[in-house]
């Protein structure tokens, strides 16, 4: 009877087996969309699991059922186990998410753009757990405070990535811990595209603005042209951008020092023209441009010499820290100086540079001859520029036949306001036509290997027609005799 009550309950025990271990590997198509729902459902199952693989330990030391049946709950158990932690997994991968809690740019003091980012677990792995009842051990073994290989990138518009390094990776990010990391702008931009991927592979990409460091009280002012050459009596132009990091002052002035007095200077607004001392950023941008203009003298001077660089440095200050400047032309300042002051400066320099200039002047443009006679004409040459002229050459294109003589025909140099004269001698060709004749009077040289021409001069010589002295004292003559014929006939008359 005993042995017969023994094959029941072993029966019994394996079809309840069997239909445990079906029931524990069941599968409901809506669990992968409704994740928590089947997290519920793999708990309940290994609890049951547990519960049953335990009844089965006792069963089995009792020797009610076979070590064969005792496994089979194991297997169970183990399938259990794992669909509940597949779905404990997939609850909390869902649940992972990484806020980005800061974002500042700013610049090193190496003057490159950098930006800081702060990045948070927000996961909110608290209110899961409470949400779902779980156990405290299993919960805290599967770390749902941390999110793991967060890889981060900085993305333009164009989805190129612009930062330095390309990629940053945190290992973990703890739930209430934020971590910090810093990249090198390699395209300064005012926003970007926050590259994230974590996890079980999650990527996440947010455009933010990014913002300005509100410690910082300062302007950074940037010049492509840091460096020009200008000739005297020309302008100079400097194009400047200014970027706001700064989160408590919106207003600045510009100011030059360094720059010599007999220098006249001023900023303007390239889009209007207006000039500029004092400038304010907008709230929906935080750069905008300016120019700086340069208009140097006529002429150098010990304060403005030629060739030589004059450095001086643009500052942009905060009008609420204009008091404590005073004024700032009353010394020459150091780079180091203007460091100290902790306010937004660019250093430029500028290079005055002469140039000369040919003038041309010629007394006498028109001059007449007889043929077989030469014509005389004298040019000066007057350096009028700032620079001394060099290989001063003057070419002349007489009519066909003429003959040229240019005296000197080549002036080596010509020193600033100084003045050369040539001499011209034209010799007309055997049986030249009666009339007047043009002569092109053409002028070149060189000031610092740049080619210089002077005004184009026109020379009018006019062949005289030869004179028949015969014809006119016969002429002559007829004259007298006529004359004193109508002399003598008038007093002839007057007797009668």
């Amino acid at each position: 009877m005993k042995r017969i009550t023994y094959i029941l309950i072993s029966l019994f025990l394996l079809i309840f087996t069997e239909v445990l271990a079906q029931s524990g590997s069941y599968y409901n198509p809506k669990d992968d969309q409704y994740r928590l729902l089947g997290l519920r459902r793999a708990r309940e199952s290994y609890r049951f699991a547990v519960d049953e693989l335990e009844r089965q330990k006792e069963l089995f030391e009792k020797s009610l059922i076979s070590k064969n049946d005792l496994e089979r709950a194991r297997n169970a158990f183990a399938d259990a186990e794992v669909n509940y932690h597949q779905a404990l997994l997939a609850v909390l991968f869902e649940k992972q998410y990484v806020a980005i809690q800061k974002a500042i740019k700013y610049q090193g003091k190496d003057g490159r753009k950098k930006v800081r980012i702060t990045l948070e677990n927000a996961s909110g792995s608290t209110e899961l757990q409470t949400l779902i009842n779980i156990e405290d051990e299993l919960f805290r073994a599967l770390q749902p405070d941390v999110v793991h290989n967060i890889y981060i990138s900085l993305l333009n518009d164009e989805n190129a990535i612009i930062s330095q390094p390309y990629e940053i990776k945190i290992d973990e990010l703890w739930h209430g811990k934020p971590k910090e990391v810093s990249f090198e702008l390699l395209q300064d931009v005012d926003a970007v595209s926050v590259n994230l991927i974590y996890g079980n592979g999650t990527q996440n990409s947010r455009k933010i603005y990014l913002q300005k460091d509100a410690s910082v009280d300062k302007v950074v002012i940037q010049s492509e042209q840091f460096s020009q050459e200008a000739d005297l009596g020309a302008t100079a132009n400097y194009a400047l951008t200014l970027e706001l990091f700064s989160g408590r002052s919106n207003t600045f002035k510009l100011e030059v020092v360094n720059l010599p007095q007999q220098i006249n200077r001023y900023f303007t607004d390239p889009a209007s023209r207006a000039r500029l001392s004092q400038f304010r950023f907008q709230e929906s941008s935080n750069t905008r441009q300016a120019a700086l203009q340069i208009n140097l003298p006529n002429r150098p001077s010990e304060f403005i010499p030629i060739d030589q660089p004059i450095a001086f440095f643009v500052l942009v200050i905060p009008r609420n820290r204009l008091d404590e400047f005073g004024d700032l032309q009353q010394r020459n300042w150091t780079q180091k100086e203007i460091e100290a002051l902790d306010v937004g400066f660019v250093r430029l320099e500028l290079l005055p540079r002469g140039i000369g200039k040919l003038q041309v002047r010629a007394p006498q443009l028109y001059q007449a001859i007889h043929a077989g006679e030469n014509g005389q004409f004298f040019i000066d040459l007057v350096n009028d520029g700032t620079r001394r002229l060099d290989n001063v050459e003057i070419e002349v294109d007489p009519p066909l036949n003429w003959e040229k003589k240019i005296s000197p025909a080549l002036v080596p140099a010509i020193d600033i306001g100084a003045e050369n004269r040539v001499q011209l001698e034209l010799t007309p060709p055997n049986g030249v036509a009666v009339g007047r004749h043009e002569i092109r009077v053409r002028t070149s040289s060189l000031s610092n290997n740049q080619p210089i021409a002077g005004e184009d001069k026109t020379l009018t010589v006019e062949i005289l027609p030869e004179t028949n002295f015969l014809s006119t004292i016969l002429i002559l003559f007829a004259i007298v005799a006529l004359v004193g014929g109508i002399v003598v006939f008038g007093i002839r008359l007057s007797r009668r």
